[in-house]
């Protein structure tokens, strides 16, 4: 792969270590600056519903609402224009952005990434989700599911996790005041989630709405994540015990293979052991021993990484989980080298990086879906391929500054 990629000038200070990888900042800066052209707006994997044809139509039905969306999901190309789909922001996407904008502040000093943030960040407060007990958030679309109807307003754990990320680093580096929104968002997952004790620890809903006939595990893990993000500043123990518990049974629920299936009870999941949201899991796990000090999950760690690097080949191309190679979803990647970077294992995580490069995008900053065997589908989506790239280039290029 060329790399002929000119170095981009410095923006002062000494940020020597950064400047080691130059083809990785272009191509960051290239992704954010893909999505601030368009002030962060674009389409979404599951945003069907927001088809002005569907909306049009003189009913509202569950079976036709499904068939707009999943038509929409499932096309090898994008039929979005023709249906009139409105292109918006979401907030998880955002919330990556802000990220992503902070970490480009710090390896480059250019004031108009932290601004970008601060704006960004102003709309995941103006944005949140309303009636609940703290900060949260989630896909401000509409979504239809088999047994039930989304709305913009309902909030969910991974949308949060990653807004509540967002405002712990705009604490850092733009306004203290923002790290008291997030720490509100404790009172979500205590109260709305509900919260309950587990013969191995403890557990929580997706979101407020769901039923308790199953729990989402990667989903779990990720709230233990922002409870022991916010430990992490405010230093209270009732997060870490909590982040602890979910853990606890998180853990518990790791399959002989040393992966994890979508939701517990197994028979409930609709996913196998998929790539990205063991990803998700390992990141949680790494990330409560990062801040504890401790190596309480060590042996399932070392299971799950041994499991999960088994889902990249050697020239960092994703399977999509244990059994099927396809489709190589960039999200995956994106992932990848978030968890690969926080392995300590750099040169790797920039390996799945360039695979995502030269494969799933124009190398010009935008980023693509996935390739499947015979064709790839060259759809741009705004949180799914383009925050979530920028966020795993960010932290694998901000690594080299810890």
């Amino acid at each position: 792969m060329s790399r002929n990629v000119p170095a981009l000038p410095k923006a002062g200070g000494d940020r020597s270590k950064t400047d080691a990888d130059p083809w990785a900042r272009h191509h960051l800066v290239a992704a954010l600056d893909y999505a601030r052209e368009r002030e962060y707006r674009g389409w979404d994997l599951y945003d069907g519903e927001s088809s002005r044809v569907l909306r049009a139509m003189p009913m509202n039905n569950k079976w036709v609402n499904l068939v707009f969306q999943q038509t929409v999901r499932r096309s090898p190309v994008n039929i979005r224009p023709l249906l009139l789909v409105e292109q918006r922001r979401n907030f998880m996407g955002i919330a990556l952005f802000a990220v992503a904008n902070l970490r480009a502040y710090e390896l480059t000093g250019q004031e108009r990434f932290r601004e970008d943030a601060r704006e960004l960040v102003d709309w995941l407060i103006e944005n949140q989700s309303e009636g609940y007990h703290g900060f949260c958030g989630g896909h401000k679309h509409p979504l239809q599911r088999l047994s039930k109807r989304k709305y913009p307003n309902d909030p969910g754990i991974v949308g949060t996790t990653y807004a509540v990320k967002a405002l712990l680093a705009a604490g850092e580096y733009i306004d203290p005041s923002y790290r008291d929104v997030a720490l509100t968002a404790a009172d979500f997952v205590f109260e709305d989630l509900e919260y309950s004790s587990h013969p191995a620890g403890a557990r929580i809903k997706y979101n407020p709405v769901d039923n308790g006939d199953h729990y989402t595990l990667n989903a779990n893990a990720l709230g233990a994540r922002l409870l022991m993000n916010l430990y992490d500043v405010a230093g209270e123990p009732r997060f870490r015990e909590g982040a602890r518990n979910i853990l606890d049974y998180v853990a518990a629920q790791q399959t002989e293979e040393g992966g994890w299936m979508y939701r517990d009870p197994p028979e409930s999941s609709h996913l196998s052991l998929d790539n990205f949201h063991n990803g998700f899991v390992i990141e949680s796990l790494l990330r409560f021993q990062e801040i504890s000090g401790t190596t309480r999950y060590a042996e399932t760690l070392s299971d799950a990484v041994r499991f999960y690097r088994g889902l990249f080949t050697d020239d960092g191309a994703p399977w999509f989980d244990e059994s099927n190679e396809y489709p190589r979803d960039v999200h995956s990647s994106a992932q990848g080298a978030v968890v690969f970077t926080m392995l300590g294992d750099r040169e790797f995580a920039r390996r799945l990086i360039e695979w995502a490069v030269r494969n799933l995008s124009n190398q010009k900053g935008a980023f693509y879906h996935e390739q499947h065997r015979h064709y790839t589908k060259r759809t741009t989506f705004m949180r799914w391929c383009q925050a979530w790239m920028a966020h795993g280039i960010s932290r694998y290029l901000t690594s080299a500054l810890e």
